[in-house]
């Protein structure tokens, strides 16, 4: 199949499947979840931030490429951000859930895209970096698909249509795959540039989405502890 269609496959199991594990999950959820949802949040946000600092950026910064790192990261961040700024739109009222849930899943489907450069860029650099960041992402999808899903049953949507949009955010993910991989395979200056663009796109999802909305279902220290956990088990993850 070679590299690339391994990255494409991989990286729909992890975007589509992610995705459509979480709104099937969410589904069945109900309002009194929301401790549960956190801490899945945090954990995700943990293992994220350790594998992106401990894999994708030293990979990057060990090609010599220092400045360009740093420069890619604010890119992805900022761009990652501005994304979601253009689509952060709450309707609010209980008429108004399922254009909630379908704001969400524009919003998640869009911001896939630079999600799905991490596995690309990742496979570009080695197949092993390749398979960890799409379990990564994979398991950072789960609460995407919830976070579709939810609004959507709960507005009256039914259960399969609501997992089978969920699921479908996830597509936008091997378009990303395909871009990163590329750019990865283009020599040094590129992968670098593709690795530490994706890390900031990625950093952006920890700090700016998961960890404020982890902190929002729950106000406690054990998200906390939760999301140090994941740190935990992301750099055992990266390191083995």
């Amino acid at each position: 199949m070679g590299a690339f269609g391994t990255a494409v496959c991989v990286t729909a199991a992890a975007g589509i499947g992610g995705t459509g594990l979480g709104g099937a999950a969410g589904c069945l959820l109900r309002r009194d979840s929301d401790r549960m949802v956190s801490l899945l949040l945090s954990f995700a946000a943990g293992v994220m931030a350790a594998v992106v600092c401990a894999d994708l950026l030293a990979e990057a910064m060990a090609q010599g490429r220092t400045a360009l790192a740093a420069a890619g990261v604010l890119l992805g961040f900022g761009a990652t951000g501005a994304l979601n700024a253009l689509l952060a739109v709450r309707p609010a009222g209980e008429d108004r859930l399922v254009l909630a849930g379908a704001v969400m899943a524009a919003a998640i489907a869009l911001h896939n895209v630079p999600e799905g450069m991490v596995i690309g860029a990742s496979f570009a650099a080695g197949e092993r970096g390749g398979w960890l960041m799409a379990a990564v992402i994979g398991l950072h999808n789960v609460p995407e698909g919830m976070a579709v899903a939810v609004p959507l049953t709960a507005g009256g949507t039914g259960r399969r249509r609501a997992a089978a949009l969920a699921a479908l955010t996830g597509a936008p993910t091997v378009l990303g795959a395909a871009l990163g991989y590329w750019m990865g395979t283009l020599g040094p200056r590129s992968s670098a540039a593709a690795l530490s663009f994706a890390s900031g796109a990625m950093l952006y999802v920890v700090f700016g989405e998961l960890l404020p909305e982890a902190a929002g279902l729950w106000r406690s220290k054990v998200p906390a502890l939760a999301a140090a956990a994941g740190v935990m088990a992301g750099m055992v993850i990266s390191m083995g």
